[in-house]
């Protein structure tokens, strides 16, 4: 209950310094776009404002996420956040294909050449948007690898993927301003594929931990040996092991006396569960086997 408490205020204060940046980075660089007759910046504005509603998703993914089991959910709910996940790498996705598609719209039909020169306030406001939002991304980024957050993580992608969208704006402008106006579409192309990557992991790992996937080989050594020190523990037969959004359930056979009387036998089973449970806080559930040893 510790950790589910400390996962959900911890994505929430994160999500509101989120929200709360990027309102006020998007006022910024409309306002810069305008004044400046920069089409680059207002475009970079209309994609930090993609970024609040992100965040609403984020928020709202996570609340449900968080709701304790109930008669149609008895394993919880903590695969909703997944969800939000992968509608948050299909948001990104989809900003980097529209801003590729802009941009090869442009060079191909030429239209970089009937770009008006941007002022220098939109340089500023590129720079500024950059810094800000890779210390988002860096701030995002830390906190979702704290506690596991697969839709943090992708919230932090989206920091980093407007960002780079700021680097294609600084570099299209500065070009523009230096008598190279396709500079800006050739930027943004690039730009794209950093995000369509970056979506696509986020969306792999979503759907990863949708899936019952294992966890990793060495969290599975340090649960065997974890069981294998508990008196009477003779072996462990079996064991599985599968992720369910940041948590991870755990079905494990150990091998004891055939003997031994049930009531030992239950005994050693309920050490093997209490040790794992007090050992790895991310596990949700336990399911432990005892197999008689002849």
């Amino acid at each position: 209950m510790k950790i589910e408490q400390e996962f959900e205020k911890t994505a929430m204060h994160v999500s509101m310094v989120s929200i709360i940046a990027n309102f006020a980075l998007t006022v910024f660089k409309l306002i810069a776009g305008v004044i400046a007759h920069s089409g680059a910046m207002i475009s970079d504005a209309v994609h930090s404002a993609s970024d609040v509603f992100s965040t609403i998703v984020v928020i709202v993914g996570i609340r449900i996420s968080r709701k304790a089991s109930d008669k149609n959910h008895p394993y919880g709910h903590e695969r909703l956040e997944c969800v939000a996940a992968i509608v948050l790498a299909t948001i990104l996705a989809a900003t980097g294909l529209w801003i590729g598609y802009s941009a090869v719209a442009k060079i191909i039909g030429g239209e970089y050449r009937q770009l008006a020169v941007p002022g220098v306030l939109a340089l500023a406001a590129a720079l500024v948007s950059i810094l800000m939002k890779e210390a988002m991304y860096q701030y995002t980024r830390l906190h979702a690898r704290r506690i596991d957050s697969s839709v943090l993580m992708a919230d932090a992608w989206h920091h980093r993927s407007d960002a780079l969208s700021s680097v294609g704006a600084l570099i299209g402008i500065a070009g523009a301003r230096m008598g190279f106006p396709i500079s800006d579409p050739l930027a943004s192309v690039v730009i794209c594929l950093f995000i369509e990557k970056a979506a696509f992991e986020i969306f792999r790992d979503a759907v990863d931990k949708m899936v019952d996937k294992a966890c990793d080989e060495e969290t599975e050594r340090q649960l065997k040996e974890c069981a294998l020190s508990q008196e009477g523990v003779l072996g462990v037969d079996l064991l599985h092991t599968r992720v369910f959004g940041n948590m991870f359930y755990v079905d494990i056979e150990i091998r004891a006396d055939g003997n031994e009387t049930l009531r030992r036998a239950h005994g050693i089973a309920e050490r093997v569960h209490d040790s794992i449970e007090k050992n790895f806080p991310k596990v949700k559930h336990i399911m432990v086997h005892v197999n008689p040893s002849e």
